[in-house]
């Protein structure tokens, strides 16, 4: 395993740092001032500003391998995710990089019909819309995807998609245009191929967004928010998404890179907390000196040190064997990061709010939206418990009689 970073990734790194830092960060009161002059999940004018600048840097579909994006493998675009991750709700969108959009892209780009894939791909690429996942159901534990009961059946020349979604990130912005829907469509097939996905445009007659749903009371704008949905509504028989049929195997394809793109950004959001830890900590002098000086918190710096590497480490190695060897080789390292990286989050964002005080909890610092992200995602796409499961299995074959 070689990690050793390119000419070619360190001047992109070089790049999305200096923007990042020096553009986008700066720009956050920017960007929280001119949130309550529109929509709850509307863009704010400073994004569209920032995707023109970002646009012409070149740092623009850094996520998509191949001639669409910027020809990046997983372990190439590892260290700039990583970075898009200290501003979460500003960085990736300016970059066109941002969830659900970049798994829907990808869906899009491999599994649709030409026709479909021509009318919606390049308005996403070019960042004109944006777009939704419908995959959670509020009536079923969708921790397990074969609970998924939303119906899609065939009527006429194409089919007719019927049920309640939740958690379908990306619906509540105005901007969003098209959906991914994910529902049975073969109830008595069997394990893992009774389900399909199919494009569904939002102004289909029959799609009813029913309300928002909210992160720790965030609207989580820069996902495009989250929404309930009632599907019951007909779409040409060219939106099935790849074979009838094939819907879990394709969101398995889509929920790898994602997973991981979540662990590279969590590793950023936990060094943005440190960097405030850190600083704060020479600033403030309970009991007579500084909390630098506290051997409590010296503590805390050197174990949010080592728990930061040891992600990194392994989202690297993840990325190096997506690379190589494919999701399904990487199946275990996908799993292990998206416990890991939460987790590891959420311990250094906590100990940063704590080294704050009142602050760390206020607007004035970005800790506490930081720690409902990281928080978040330890249940999104796939719980920590269903992920432990899946790697204990793994590792118990290969000790089992016979094995």
């Amino acid at each position: 395993m070689e990690f050793a970073y390119s000419a070619k990734v360190e001047a992109l790194r070089e790049q999305v740092t200096d923007f990042v830092n020096n553009t986008v960060i700066p720009l956050e009161p920017v960007y929280q001032s001119q949130k309550p002059e529109i929509g709850p999940w509307d863009t704010p004018q400073i994004i569209e500003d920032l995707k023109n600048q970002a646009r012409a840097l070149g740092l623009w579909n850094l996520f998509l391998p191949g001639d669409r994006g910027a020809g990046l493998t997983n372990l190439e675009y590892a260290p700039l995710a990583e970075i898009s991750g200290r501003s979460p709700w500003m960085a990736p969108e300016a970059m066109n990089c941002s969830a659900p959009d970049t798994g829907n892209m990808e869906i899009l780009h491999h599994f649709a019909t030409p026709e479909v894939r021509e009318l919606w791909l390049p308005q996403l690429l070019d960042g004109k819309i944006r777009s939704v996942y419908s995959m959670t159901e509020p009536a079923v534990a969708s921790s397990d995807a074969n609970n998924i009961s939303l119906r899609i059946t065939e009527e006429g020349e194409g089919f007719r998609v019927k049920g309640r979604k939740w958690w379908s990130s990306g619906a509540m912005s105005p901007h969003c245009k098209v959906g991914i829907v994910m529902g049975l469509s073969d109830p008595d097939g069997e394990r893992h191929k009774r389900h399909s996905m199919i494009v569904v445009p939002l102004d289909t007659p029959g799609v009813n967004i029913l309300r928002s749903t909210s992160v720790f009371g965030f609207s989580d704008s820069g996902h495009g928010g989250h929404a309930e949905i009632e599907y019951d509504c007909w779409v040409p028989r060219d939106h099935l998404l790849g074979e009838l049929h094939s819907g879990f195997a394709i969101g398995q394809a889509r929920l790898g890179p994602g997973r991981i793109h979540h662990a590279m950004r969590l590793i950023g959001m936990a060094e943005r907390a440190f960097d405030i830890m850190c600083d704060r900590a020479h600033n403030r002098f309970p009991f007579g000196k500084a909390i630098a000086e506290q051997g409590v918190f010296q503590d805390w710096v050197a174990e949010a040190r080592i728990r930061i590497e040891q992600v990194r480490l392994l989202v690297l190695k993840t990325a190096w064997l997506m690379d190589t060897v494919g999701n399904r080789g990487a199946a275990v390292e996908i799993s292990a990061i998206k416990v890991a990286a939460p987790h590891m989050a959420q311990w250094v964002i906590d100990r940063a709010i704590e080294t704050c005080g009142g602050a760390g909890v206020s607007q004035d610092y970005p800790l506490a939206e930081l720690y409902a992200q990281s928080r978040m995602l330890s249940i999104a796409d796939g719980p920590d418990e269903v992920h432990k499961m899946k790697i204990a299995r793994h590792e118990l074959r290969r000790y089992a009689p016979g094995s």
